[in-house]
């Protein structure tokens, strides 16, 4: 079966090197919604219901994840989605993500400026993310393990544990929540070899250069996420001009799927404070 006979309202985007696939709904200012590793545009369905009825909601599969091809040469998760923005005349636009997908909104506002209205992350600082928590250690470690073993399900095992976060089990998650996580991570990884090459190209500098980041910023983190999650993110918002956090209760790595009301909430209102930015103005201080 074809990766969209099982994403049949993905659309596709030809590049030198493949195809990525997308979602785009609904009609307004486009915000661009960016998911964790490993994982998929699906992630974000409960937030493309809320807000496709008010903004043009464009939420892509990376390159390697979901329906989108798998890399066979180098390339940079910012360079692909300004590539995709720009097919789709659809900057700036204020971009969301998780985790990986965090970093990457950062890396297009440092290298792609132009394109960017604003920034929302969660559970992420930068795409240079570094751990230092005895819990992150010991999972990522395992997983590493059991990846280099051959045994996936052991890998599934660990990833997903950053729902629960350090301070609760897997059985404190809802178990629609953990299964959509599980199902996503199992076809992004069975759809890439033992061995194979990693050809993501880093963003170099990003810490010191977020200072640089002069769109608004805001990080929505959940509070029972490991405290490096955390801390990426209250530094990446110190470091720009503009950025603040805010946390919800009850919730660890991914607090749009656990709590979407809540999230859901806080983004519309940041949405709704936002200054209006034409491409004109946004060209004009790209100039700059």
């Amino acid at each position: 079966m074809s990766a969209f006979a099982e994403h049949p309202e993905m659309l596709s985007f030809a590049t030198s090197d493949g195809s990525l696939a997308y979602r785009d709904t609904g009609k307004g200012q486009p915000l661009v919604l960016l998911h964790a590793g490993f994982f998929d545009h699906s992630m974000w369905d409960d937030q493309t219901r809320a807000f496709a009825p008010h903004y043009r909601v464009i939420a892509p599969d990376a390159r390697g994840h979901g329906a989108s091809s798998n890399a066979t040469r180098p390339f940079r998760p910012a360079d692909d989605l300004a590539a995709l923005l720009r097919r789709l005349d659809a900057g700036p636009a204020v971009l969301v993500g998780v985790s990986m997908g965090g970093g990457t909104a950062v890396d297009v506002a440092l290298e792609h400026p132009e394109l960017v209205r604003a920034v929302v992350v969660s559970g992420v600082g930068t795409s240079e993310p570094y751990f230092e928590d005895p819990w992150s250690l010991e999972v990522l470690g395992k997983q590493n393990g059991a990846l280099a073993a051959g045994d996936i399900e052991g890998w599934l095992d660990g990833h997903v544990r950053f729902a629960a976060g350090p301070h609760r089990s897997l059985g404190d998650v809802d178990a629609d929540v953990v299964n959509r996580l599980r199902a996503m991570a199992s076809r992004t990884i069975s759809k890439h070899a033992a061995g194979e090459p990693d050809y993501r190209v880093p963003v170099l500098q990003t810490w010191r250069r977020a200072a640089s980041i002069d769109v608004p910023v805001l990080a929505i983190c959940g509070a029972l996420d490991v405290s490096d999650h955390r801390a990426m993110a209250e530094r990446l918002v110190d470091a720009v001009p503009d950025g603040r956090a805010v946390f919800v209760e009850n919730t660890a790595h991914f607090p749009n799927m656990e709590r979407p009301t809540e999230f859901n909430a806080l983004l519309a209102a940041f949405l709704e404070a936002l200054p209006h930015r034409g491409p004109s103005e946004a060209a004009t201080r790209h100039r700059v």
